[in-house]
């Protein structure tokens, strides 16, 4: 297989060493399975181990950016065991976006919910359609976030706007994120990818080696808890998986 082949996941460069990865389930809006989880992380591996690739831009076919969790695909996991290997695997792919080498632009359209919105707030500028919407059910359904989304969200918005948005599950429009500083630009959605390609371009044109060390810098310096967060959240999110609760309401949702 050739290294930049995946399942469900689409990834190409152009000439100015800008890859474009994007989530391709537009029949179910992107939502997540196994296979996705697992393809977005290597994808991401792939792209911040290969030379050619100066700067990404992650986004999804279709009408979404990500609408969460594939609810008919959904199974849930049958003993501590396989609810470790899952949360592993998103907090995988949460790693090689938010502390992989290259510079992440998102182009967010359309629903982000869930584990999609968590991989919007990875990206190192998230530019989202003006028409976009994001939102966290997780706590409602009584299971937990991931995506180091608990030091991400404090850092960007503020403690008591992210208690909101994780205790609460409303639904925010992008004029509302950019307002919280959760998004970094919004524009139209005709010109999102436009934007999101003139951005991705200008990081391309830097030294990489500075721009490695100042992604690794910030992270490290302005959220010093991001490693904490995504451990912490793992055990907690295991921990509802193996509630019996959690099946029922997810069925409900």
């Amino acid at each position: 297989m050739n290294p930049f082949d995946y399942r469900t996941v689409l990834s190409a460069i152009d000439e100015h060493g800008v890859r474009t990865i994007s989530l391709n389930r537009p029949d179910s809006l992107n939502a997540m399975n196994r296979q996705l989880i697992d393809d977005v992380a290597r994808a991401f591996d792939d792209a911040n181990a290969d030379g050619s690739t100066r700067s990404i831009i992650f986004t999804g076919a279709g009408r979404a950016f990500c609408a969460g969790d594939d609810r008919k695909e959904h199974s849930q996991p049958g003993n501590e065991a396989e609810a470790r290997d899952l949360v592993g695997a998103i907090q995988h792919a949460t790693r090689s976006i938010a502390f992989g080498a290259k510079p992440t632009v998102g182009a967010i359209k359309g629903w982000a919910v869930g584990g999609g919105f968590e991989w919007a707030i990875n990206c190192d500028f998230p530019i989202w359609a003006d028409d976009a919407r994001g939102f966290f059910p997780e706590v409602s359904l009584g299971i937990f976030v991931t995506g180091g989304v608990t030091a991400l969200l404090p850092a960007m918005a503020g403690l008591a706007r992210a208690r909101e948005m994780l205790f609460l599950g409303q639904q925010y429009e992008a004029g509302e994120l950019l307002e919280f500083g959760v998004a970094w630009r919004v524009v139209s959605g005709d010109r999102l990818m436009e934007e999101a390609a003139t951005v991705a371009r200008k990081l391309s044109a830097l030294p990489s080696e500075s721009v490695r060390a100042m992604k690794r810098v910030l992270n490290q310096v302005a959220m010093t808890d991001l490693n904490r967060a995504i451990e912490l959240e793992t055990e907690a999110t295991v921990g509802a998986f193996l509630n019996p609760e959690t099946t029922r309401r997810l069925k409900d949702f």
